[in-house]
């Protein structure tokens, strides 16, 4: 069973997305919260899988809601998904590089929005890269870039810095292995590796640290 915590200041949205959920036998409502700090105590209560996180919110908002769930190590097992209305919202950004798994539009169809739960549960990217890839690409485009390199950079071997920047391209496993004549299974593996060294919860995160340190 996938618990699933609602963070949303609007009545309507929570009750929709409960309403969704609860005829899911695969899913149950941690709970839900209306701003962000009471967000934050209740992920530490109810310890959910996955939490549905709204950024605009009174008190603090989603995105430092997500900080302090995500810097909490009592909550390591926990994947944000965040929520907003506009693609060009520029905290989807920073809500990324705080540790987001990915993000959702608020008008995303009801099988999408479930099918992205599975797939952040599961361990992989929230939505397909080219999407993550648009919003920060568009974000970055919008004010000056100054690079801050990972400061694991340096264990990548050159292969792997290749695949990173092919993440941040928006590639899957099947098109960097079409890309660099290997098969999905070892883009597969260098990816994974690229992740463990630099500490990248999912492929989202992955494509925040190739921007920031300029191998995208």
């Amino acid at each position: 069973m996938v618990s699933v915590l609602l963070v949303d200041d609007q009545d309507l949205i929570r009750v929709g997305l409960r309403t969704l959920l609860e005829h899911e036998e695969e899913f149950e409502v941690a709970g839900e919260a209306a701003d962000g700090l009471d967000a934050v105590q209740q992920a530490l209560e109810t310890r959910p899988d996955v939490v549905l996180m709204d950024i605009r919110m009174p008190g603090i908002d989603g995105l430092e809601a997500t900080r302090r769930i995500l810097g909490d190590e009592r909550l390591a097992d926990t994947k944000v998904i965040v929520l907003t209305t506009f693609e060009r919202d520029e905290y989807v950004f920073e809500a990324l590089r705080a540790g987001a798994s990915g993000f959702l539009l608020k008008d995303t169809a009801p099988k999408a929005l479930l099918d992205a739960i599975r797939t952040v549960v599961d361990g992989g990217a929230l939505l397909a890269p080219t999407v993550t890839r648009t919003v920060i690409s568009e974000f970055v485009s919008a004010s000056p870039r100054s690079l801050t390199p990972h400061p694991n950079l340096d264990l990548l071997t050159d292969r792997e810095r290749e695949v990173v920047s092919l993440v941040a391209e928006g590639l899957n496993n099947e098109e960097i292995g079409r890309r660099l004549y290997v098969s999905p299974a070892t883009a597969r593996t260098h990816v994974s590796r690229a992740m463990t060294k630099l500490g990248a919860r999912d492929r989202a995160q992955l494509v925040v640290f190739a921007y920031q340190s300029g191998l995208a």
